[in-house]
């Protein structure tokens, strides 16, 4: 299978703001298959519904709806797609100099840029935060010229402020400078996506990547700071939550359908990822939706 490189992404703002807001509602916005990058920060809530989240070399699942904020440049993946079964989705999308480059420099902007930083390893926020901004995002969305603004800054320092969050990519994960890394990560994800559900070699992903095979591991180590392994483990047990969580499926099928082929080292690799066993999982989750 062909795969694009990844896509520079162009944002215009809306006309008469300094900042892009796109309300999309249910399947108007399926990119999830899209890996792309863009200089402009984004702010994304999924209202409702569930699904992968791929951002940067974090590969992780959420359930009823998200609220997350990508940084500059850090390449991600459409977060809804005809599974995903949500209500809406909002996408709001800023230059970091978009009220200007001085005005960073002033104390009460301080949380603000410690927040924007962190959004350059992506940011996931509580439920809490997703369902408060969600409402606010809302608002914003149909109103216009400075109060649009000013309730965007609202949001934003809500979001400054709050300890409810997550950072998804433990080191910084910034898109590489060479055109050619680009590309070379770009293959190396996507074919994984693509074949998860079977056995994939070092020897034909490094040949892939057109590398040796302890090159490549040096290489995938230093771009991801994880293994290969470990990336491809993490994509699979992402799949299995979305299993678990929404087909009633066994889970000797679910670890099957998730691209182990062992059922003890499937759970031994879910609970050293999730804390938890697989049924354990189901559970719990099954109990909150009740």
């Amino acid at each position: 299978m062909k795969h694009s490189n990844p896509t520079f992404e162009a944002v215009k703002p809306n006309i008469g703001s300094s900042f892009t807001s796109l309300k999309f509602q249910k399947n108007e916005n399926i990119k999830s298959h899209v890996w792309h990058y863009h200089p402009e920060i984004e702010l994304i809530f999924v209202c409702g519904g569930s699904g992968k989240r791929q951002i940067g070399s974090n590969i992780s699942y959420f359930s009823d709806g998200d609220l997350v904020l990508i940084g500059s440049n850090l390449p991600h993946c459409g977060m809804t797609n005809e599974n995903t079964n949500n209500d809406y989705e909002i996408v709001i999308q800023f230059k970091p100099d978009f009220l200007g480059e001085t005005i960073w420099e002033i104390p009460e902007m301080q949380r603000i840029v410690n927040l924007l930083e962190k959004s350059k390893s992506g940011i996931v926020f509580s439920d809490k935060i997703k369902k408060n901004v969600g409402e606010k995002l809302r608002e914003m969305h149909d109103l216009h010229s400075l109060e649009r603004l000013l309730k965007f800054l609202e949001i934003i320092e809500i979001l400054a402020i709050t300890q409810e969050y997550k950072i998804l990519n433990a080191a910084k994960y910034y898109l590489q400078t060479q055109i050619e890394d680009n590309e070379r990560i770009n293959v190396i994800f996507n074919y994984v996506k693509d074949h998860f559900k079977e056995q994939i070699t070092l020897d034909e992903i490094a040949d892939l990547a057109a590398m040796k095979v302890p090159s490549f591991c040096r290489y995938f180590k230093k771009i991801t700071n994880k293994t290969f392994t470990q990336f491809v483990n993490e994509y699979r047990i992402t799949h299995a939550l979305k299993l678990l969580a929404e087909q009633p499926l066994s889970i000797t099928d679910v670890c099957f359908e998730s691209g182990f082929n062992n059922f003890s080292y499937f759970n031994k690799t879910f609970k050293e990822y999730i804390d938890k066993s697989p049924s354990q999982y189901r559970k719990e989750f099954n109990h909150i939706i009740e």
